[in-house]
């Protein structure tokens, strides 16, 4: 049973157990998990994207590759191309799920339209994670610093994964009219 579905099972027993005192809490975590869901696909499609933008600019394997390296292989970076991308994917679907489950949490901002927060949202935790990668991750962790244009594609990359990530989510979240509708373009007046 793939992992949506078990989600999905697990949230909808969730909401029908018996009535108790913590029944005013069912409705909250039915709306967490349908927000780690949300989230959940949200950053693998975010990304692929972020890898597809990428992978052809910068023409090497993303960071994952060198915490491959020097964690697990101990060889070259681009001796395992599959695992860093794997691992690559791992990183970008759960730190979907996280900005999934803040999205469903934060209550300011609700005048505007959940697409537009979750591309304003979006943008800046992408950003956000692109400097926690650099700092951390590159810097402290891998021992790796990045050029002046290389740095730069790194922070592009990580603000289209933003985009992307706010945008499924801010258009698949409650308060959207109907989040199974498609988007109609209407003529002007």
């Amino acid at each position: 049973m793939p992992l949506f579905d078990r989600l999905r099972r697990f949230r909808d027993v969730t909401a029908t157990e018996g009535h108790t005192e913590a029944a005013d809490e069912h409705p909250r975590v039915q709306h967490v998990l349908d927000a780690a869901i949300r989230g959940t696909q949200a950053g693998f499609v975010a990304t692929l994207i972020m890898t597809a933008f990428r992978l052809p600019i910068l023409r090497s394997l993303p960071p994952s590759a060198n915490f491959w390296s020097q964690y697990v292989a101990d060889e070259d970076p681009g001796d395992h191309p599959i695992a860093a991308l794997a691992l690559h994917l791992v990183y970008g679907t759960g730190s979907g799920l996280a900005f999934g489950v803040l999205f469903s949490l934060y209550d300011a901002g609700r005048s505007i339209e959940p697409e537009q927060r979750g591309l304003l949202w979006g943008s800046v935790y992408g950003l956000v994670l692109s400097a926690v990668g650099v700092q951390f991750v590159l810097q402290d962790l891998l021992d790796v610093r990045l050029e002046a244009d290389e740095l730069a594609l790194f922070h592009a990359g990580h603000l289209v994964y933003g985009l992307s990530l706010g945008a499924w989510v801010g258009s698949r979240t409650e308060g959207v009219e109907d989040p199974e509708r498609d988007y109609e373009y209407r003529h002007g007046n």
